[in-house]
């Protein structure tokens, strides 16, 4: 929604200026702005008028002013002033360049999935931030994230975050966005960390596949979906996912909050390690500690656990939408409590691909439930009983398990072998910091107890992945970004240069260089094009022409005549006028060019003052620079004191002497003419 807002021009507190409008939220919308005290381009978020007048809002509004002020990461978008001018309230933020994470699903589809991973590891930076902090986001949603040109991310909206122990906003109504809310939020109940961590889940999940997890007509059928529905499996939606990375999703939205990992750093290990290719460990990362190994075997990427594969239905009942939009559910707007009936806890129903979820048909849902219920207790009672006598009867001598970690894969196998143990199951997988053919890990682990004859898993390293580095010198800088986060490269240092041959904006080189094979995953230095540096041209004007060189020269630029002139106050051999003018921007090695003087004119006109009286010739011509000698002749013809003639007419040099001949009368007096 860029462009002018309603309040695109005002000034706020006479400080902050108004420009374009460059967002609109569910309650806020927000400009970039200039402020004009410390002369800096900022980010202004200010309430709509609709909510202006209500002090739950205001409330808010103030409060997440607060919240992200206190909140230092280079994750999170910075707070650096708020206030209240007229009849609105307003917050004013770091201007942050590039684009939100939706924009980028909806323009693109699926991302790649290193990229979806290293976007995630960088928000669970933030959350961490926030949730040392006692600081719950609840609003975690890729509109709410911003992508940086380098790749970064920052983290923005703390508009409805609270303290995780506040209960000033317990109510029958919940603030949210529906497709990206946590089952335990979209019921209204208290909140912890795992809430966050769970939207971010979605995030990854619509990122990766470029699909939503859950949909539907209105925020309050896709808020039930988030309490009772499972997701498909991401890689039945896009299979190049890989198995471990599905898995760290899959638990990041596990429903039950004690199911999902225990904090947001504990997320983001298991993200580097994934992006790393070390193996993820996910029962030792997640909150309920057994309830992990139902999600993946330390690592192995299974997609569901084993015990969400037969829910049933639950009975739900829906207090009436209070203020949802239907229209726009990707806003943060107030949505009801999605209470579920009779069971009180929601028992989740598997979502399939096709087909009706089995016990979903018009029998007794609830007499089923129970028969379910007793069944299950019965296989649990079965299984106890058959672990206890496989351990009376077959558990063997408990014995240390070696580390083989970081030894040669030959050698690992001798050393499992030697002491008593089997080698079990082998995987191998790319890692950048692993020799080929090293073990990267061990299941069980090396110094922990196990039974004589047993198996131990291997995990062997491939070396680095090599795969071809994409050519993209000469590509505008962010098709070149796109090109190699797409191939599985991490974009690292971008710096800028100056370019006589390259167009600004397009890249002048890479590091590594584009057509051969690389380790995937590695970082890619890119030196993006500034077009030809422009520089301020010097005044020459008034210099010798070797000065006037020297000094165009230290600018990189060079000197040009173009016309010589006569000058009265320009001395012969300088500079009388150049072009570009002093101070014009200009690409260096342009030329300067100059006109050269050729000191003062010396050369006048003569005055024809023939016939003139004599002071009148005289005064003319010495007013022309020149000298006057006088003569005196008689003459029959010219008038007595009127000049005869003159020596010198046409040009002269300044100071040459014209000799004027005046007439003294008559020679003899005419007839007639008395005589004394």
């Amino acid at each position: 929604m860029a462009g002018n807002g309603p309040l695109t021009g005002r000034t706020f507190n006479n400080r902050y200026q108004l420009g374009e409008r460059i967002g609109v939220g569910g309650m806020a919308e927000v400009y970039s702005a200039q402020d004009m005290v410390l002369g800096r381009i900022v980010a202004v978020k200010t309430m709509l008028p609709q909510y202006a007048a209500d002090p739950d809002f205001t409330r808010r509004f103030r409060q997440e002013a607060a919240a992200a002020a206190n909140l230092q990461s280079p994750y999170i978008v910075n707070v650096y002033d708020w206030g209240h001018d007229q009849d609105t309230y307003y917050i004013v933020m770091e201007f942050v360049r590039g684009s939100d994470l939706k924009t980028a699903i909806l323009e693109r589809g699926a991302i790649n999935q290193r990229k979806v991973a290293e976007i995630g590891s960088q928000v669970c930076q933030a959350l961490t931030v926030a949730h040392q902090q006692d600081i719950i986001h609840r609003d975690i949603k890729p509109q709410n994230i911003m992508v940086q040109p380098d790749g970064n991310v920052k983290v923005m909206d703390f508009g409805i975050a609270r303290a995780k122990n506040s209960t000033a906003d317990k109510t029958e109504t919940v603030l949210g966005t529906a497709h990206y809310t946590s089952p335990e939020q979209a019921q209204g109940k208290d909140l912890t960390a795992a809430s966050d961590i769970y939207s971010l889940g979605v995030v990854l999940y619509e990122a990766s596949t470029g699909t939503l997890p859950f949909d539907g007509p209105d925020a309050v059928s896709v808020a039930l979906m988030q309490v009772r529905d499972q997701p498909l499996a991401p890689r039945e939606i896009n299979p190049d996912i890989d198995p471990v990375f599905e898995a760290i999703i899959l638990t990041a939205m596990q429903k039950d909050p004690n199911a999902r990992f225990a904090t947001a750093n504990d997320m983001r290990l298991a993200l580097n390690d994934f992006l790393a290719g070390r193996p993820v460990n996910l029962a030792a990362l997640v909150a309920g500690g057994a309830a992990a190994a139902a999600i993946g075997a330390a690592g192995a990427g299974m997609a569901h656990a084993a015990t969400n594969s037969d829910f049933t239905q639950a009975r739900t009942s829906v207090i009436s939408p209070i203020g949802v939009a239907a229209g726009d559910m990707d806003s943060t707007q107030v949505m009801p409590v999605a209470a579920v009936g009779a069971g009180g806890g929601g028992t989740p129903t598997r979502r399939y691909s096709g087909g009706a979820a089995p016990g979903s048909g018009s029998g007794n849902n609830e007499g089923s439930g129970k028969k379910k219920a007793i069944i299950a207790v019965c296989i649990v009672a079965v299984l106890a009983i058959a672990g206890v006598l496989a351990f009376m009867f077959l558990g063997g001598e408990k014995q240390d398990v070696p580390d083989v970690t970081n030894t040669p894969y030959e050698q690992a196998v001798a050393e499992i072998e030697a002491a008593g143990f089997q080698v079990g199951e082998i995987k191998t997988q790319y890692d950048d910091t692993v020799e080929e053919g090293q073990v990267i890990g061990q299941n069980p682990k090396g110094g922990t107890k196990a039974n004589k004859g047993s198996r131990i898993d291997l995990w062997v390293s491939q070396g680095s992945e090599q795969v071809d580095m994409p050519e993209v010198v000469g590509m505008p800088e962010a098709d070149a970004k796109k090109a190699l986060t797409d191939a599985g490269f991490i974009i690292g240092e971008v710096t800028q240069q100056y370019s006589d041959d390259v167009e600004e904006g397009l890249v002048v080189s890479q590091d590594p260089v584009g057509g051969q094979a690389a380790n995937k995953g590695s970082v890619v230095k890119l030196v993006v094009s500034k077009g030809s540096e422009q520089v301020p041209v010097p005044n020459i004007e008034g210099l010798s022409l070797d000065a006037a060189r020297k000094k165009a020269e230290d600018a990189g630029l060079t000197i040009n005549q173009t016309g010589s002139e006569h000058s009265d106050t320009i001395s012969s051999g300088c500079i009388i006028s150049q072009s570009p003018s002093a101070g014009t921007k200009v690409a260096k090695g342009t030329a300067i060019n100059y006109v050269v003087s050729l000191g003062e004119d010396n050369t006048v006109n003569v005055p024809n003052v023939v016939g003139s009286s004599e002071s009148y010739a005289k005064s003319a011509l010495e007013g022309a620079g020149l000298r006057v000698s006088i003569t005196y002749s008689a003459s029959n013809s010219v008038a007595k004191g009127n000049v005869i003639n003159q020596s010198r007419t046409g040009s002269a040099k300044k100071g040459d002497t014209v000799t004027i001949d005046v007439s003294t009368g008559p020679s003899t007096p005419e007839p007639g003419t008395p005589t004394e």
